[in-house]
């Protein structure tokens, strides 16, 4: 037998199933810097800068402990092509790969293996509390897929803040309703900013090899100072639970002018990279939570992101797929308004975040969900274009987790598979959550006309053009209860303005 391990840029542990059982006689690890991976979506210049540093720098690690590697360097070919190369040249028996967060790279290697007949072992991520075979028996039954229940068990199963009962501490499962508030009126105050790394001399390299190879990529390197090995990581989250943990809970949804972290933790590029095991990130929080005193309001809410809808998305992804990709339920057509790529837009809730996304690769959850994510469903954009941008754009983006909050939650494209109702909103949410608003030529209160705000114009057209949908539910029945205190004059107001909102997005 002669094994080639496969190691991809978003499965960089030494202690990952890839490396089990790994013969130094006769075993290679391969590892491949494909720019296809770049190109296929516009990918933003840090995201590249990223994955290509975290690989170098665990190349080394494994250079390191005597590990044979082929690392390829900035190869034009695909990872498939090299890997058939390589395979054929050296005459392996075996392929060992983990199994690849994305369902067109498992579909390609499944289907390169059977192309080349050598004998493929996937093995399952274990980076992961629940497994595949898991989560469709706990799905099989089901009448409908719900965070809730399944966040329920995972508690449960993994003894995770419940009793020796297996009740829930502080007796009840979700404290979500304490999480939800806004910054004061003055704004947050003295933030603790996350803990930022320099380049190295690994990441200079790259950084001045993607500026010149990747010129024309969206966002930018000035800021760029993400963690790219386990070391700095591990940093990150012990600097996360000691100094910015106690304050994420109750803000962990409000927004701000120029904070772009706000108490965030800022790891889910350090875990989906595999450099954190969110076993180890969940373990630290609960020791923080004892060793201070910290409000469980704080901890369930962030223990349930990465227990709860951490694990969901990623069950409902293989379970979903290729279907999941595909998924248009209100047949939306439009295409991306251009000013997604450069942040000018009019429109101050875009701009900052957007311009935000392009400096750091980054945005919070509801600025991804309900300031972009809102503002591309109420706009009828193709849901596949959706999807690409947020894929391309945020440095922690692999699809196994983008694609169901991307195309599930924030466009509800799949029709409520696996939530309850679309996650729309007028400017209203967005004012009240933020200072965007004050500063900015449109007002939300007005909703329609040439200084109305276009996300609640075309809110309440949304609410329109779909209410039969919306009375039908009882979680989204106030809204079109609302919709019936608007006179009908005005509601042709607001469709005739959506109208032409509609047909001129591009220069908003």
């Amino acid at each position: 037998m002669k094994k080639l391990i496969l190691i991809l840029g978003d499965q960089l542990d030494l202690k990952g199933a890839a490396l089990r059982g790994f013969d130094f006689k006769t075993d290679e690890v391969i590892m491949v810097e494909s720019m296809h991976e770049a190109q296929y979506v516009w990918t933003h210049q840090a995201k590249i800068v990223l994955f290509l540093s975290a690989m170098r720098h665990f190349a080394n690690n494994l250079k390191e402990l005597s590990y044979p590697l082929s690392y390829i360097q900035n190869s034009p070919l695909s990872i498939i092509a090299v890997l058939k190369e390589k395979l054929v040249d050296k005459k392996f028996t075996h392929l060992i790969c983990i199994e690849p967060g994305e369902w067109r790279l498992k579909q390609q290697i499944e289907e390169l293996a059977r192309d080349v007949s050598i004998n493929l072992e996937m093995r399952e991520d274990d980076h992961f509390y629940c497994s595949h075979h898991e989560f469709v028996k706990w799905a099989a039954d089901k009448k409908e897929l719900r965070l809730e229940y399944f966040y329920r068990l995972m508690r449960k199963t993994h003894h995770i803040l419940v009793d020796s009962e297996g009740n829930p501490e502080g007796g009840q499962w979700n404290f979500d309703q304490d999480n939800r508030k806004p910054y004061p009126k003055k704004g947050p105050g003295i933030l603790e900013d996350p803990i930022l790394f320099e380049p190295d001399a690994i990441t200079k390299d790259v950084i001045a090899f993607v500026k010149e190879t990747y010129a024309n990529h969206p966002g930018s390197l000035e800021s760029f100072r993400w963690p790219v090995t386990r070391i700095q990581a591990l940093e990150a989250l012990h600097y996360f639970v000691e100094y910015r943990l106690r304050n994420f809970g109750v803000f962990q949804d409000a927004m701000w002018t120029d904070i772009p972290f706000g108490w965030h933790s800022i790891l889910s590029s350090s875990m989906n990279l595999k450099l954190l095991n969110p076993r180890e990130v969940i373990h630290a929080v609960l020791l923080a939570w004892k060793k201070y005193s910290l409000d469980l309001s704080t901890v369930e809410g962030f223990i349930r992101q990465i227990l709860g809808w951490r694990e969901f998305v990623r069950g409902m992804y293989y379970l979903d797929m290729p279907k999941m990709a595909n998924d248009n339920y209100y047949d939306h057509q439009r295409p991306l308004p251009k000013w997604y790529w450069s942040g000018k837009t009019q429109m101050v809730c875009m701009k900052d975040t957007i311009n935000q996304t392009l400096q750091y690769g980054y945005a919070h959850h509801i600025q991804r969900l309900m300031v972009t994510g809102n503002f591309a469903l109420l706009a009828e954009i193709l849901p596949s274009a959706v999807c690409d941008w947020y894929l391309a754009i945020y440095v922690d983006a692999i699809e196994w987790v983008e694609l169901p909050n991307t195309a599930g939650m924030a466009l509800f494209a799949n029709g409520g598979r696996f939530t309850s109702k679309p996650y729309v909103a007028s400017g209203a949410y967005i004012k009240r959550m933020s200072n965007y608003c004050g500063s900015c030529k449109y007002k939300t209160e007005i909703r329609f006309g040439e200084t109305a705000c276009p996300v609640t114009t075309l809110y309440w057209n949304f609410l329109i053009k779909h209410r039969n949908q919306f009375e039908s539910s009882p979680r989204t029945r106030l809204m079109t209860a609302n919709l019936n205190r608007i006179s009908h004059e005005d509601q042709n107001s607001i469709k005739e303005h959506a109208r032409y909102l509609l047909s001129h997005l591009d220069d908003l």
